[in-house]
């Protein structure tokens, strides 16, 4: 087992924190026991020489890190009450005083793509018939492409969908001959799939109506989350709302956006 060595070690977080925000100071073992392996099999000899050839850029190598240091987990309907809150607050206003009928939402964070396709869902169960006069468009980001070619492909097995009301199964996913489920062209066409790193600058056209950024920023230190958070409102549109994890929390004094409720913010 390649053992990483205290230079090794500071060099790897100071690399991830600089690069992509994320905050490893407290997950030294994670490394060492994530990343050990990989090494082995790429016939290196030390965690530096594989931090030297991450610095090359390239690419792969970057995507296989940011897979192994993160956790991906999700699942249709996680969270349920953010969804509650577009149905009954967000969507009714924007039915009553959107005049364009353009609605953008992004979706950051956006892993395997459950989250995306369920908000896909749930503004076509609230149109209905209406949809095709409105231009929606979920804009759905991740910094891994592995996570995103899942999304892209749509198939999810039974765990991922036990969550989600039966007649959502029954109306959006067509059942494989493995017995998984597959999301119809008809949600799938109103998300966007994209590599985004956070740390990088959001450039947004149009701004958002809603922006879901869910049990990411627990990666990131309180400087990060705070920038982070700012490049939100800033491409929130006026009365459009943040949605956070349950577990995350925005610091009042350092945002401009209005607490709501819980996980829930507004910029007025």
């Amino acid at each position: 087992m390649v053992k990483l060595t205290d230079q090794e070690f500071l060099e790897f977080v100071g690399y991830m924190q600089k690069n992509y925000g994320i905050d490893l100071t407290k997950k030294r073992i994670l490394i060492e026991g994530r990343l050990s392996n990989l090494i082995e099999k790429k016939g290196m000899r030390s965690f530096g020489e594989y931090l030297d050839s991450i610095k090359r850029n390239n690419k792969d190598e970057i995507t296989t890190l940011v897979n192994k240091l993160t956790t991906n987990y999700t699942f249709f309907n996680r969270e349920e009450n953010h969804f509650k809150f577009l149905r009954e607050v967000i969507l009714p206003y924007q039915e009553k005083n959107n005049k364009s009928k353009i609605l953008n939402i992004w979706s950051a964070g956006c892993s395997s793509g459950e989250e995306p396709y369920t908000l896909a869902m749930v503004l076509d169960d609230y149109f209905k018939f209406m949809s095709s006069q409105w231009k929606i468009q979920i804009y759905a980001t991740d910094i891994s492409e592995n996570v995103l070619s899942k999304a892209r492909e749509g198939i999810y097995g039974d765990d991922s969908l036990k969550d989600l009301p039966e007649s959502y199964k029954k109306r959006y996913f067509e059942k494989t001959k493995d017995g998984k489920y597959q999301v119809l062209p008809e949600i799938k066409k109103n998300v966007t799939f994209k590599v985004f790193n956070l740390m990088d600058t959001v450039t947004a056209k149009n701004k958002y109506d809603v922006i879901f950024c869910r049990n990411v920023m627990i990666y990131f230190n309180a400087e990060t989350k705070i920038k982070i958070v700012n490049k939100f409102y800033e491409a929130t549109k006026p009365g459009g709302y943040l949605m956070i994890g349950h577990a995350e929390t925005i610091q009042r004094d350092k945002s401009k956006y209005i607490y709501i409720s819980p996980a829930i913010y507004k910029k007025e």
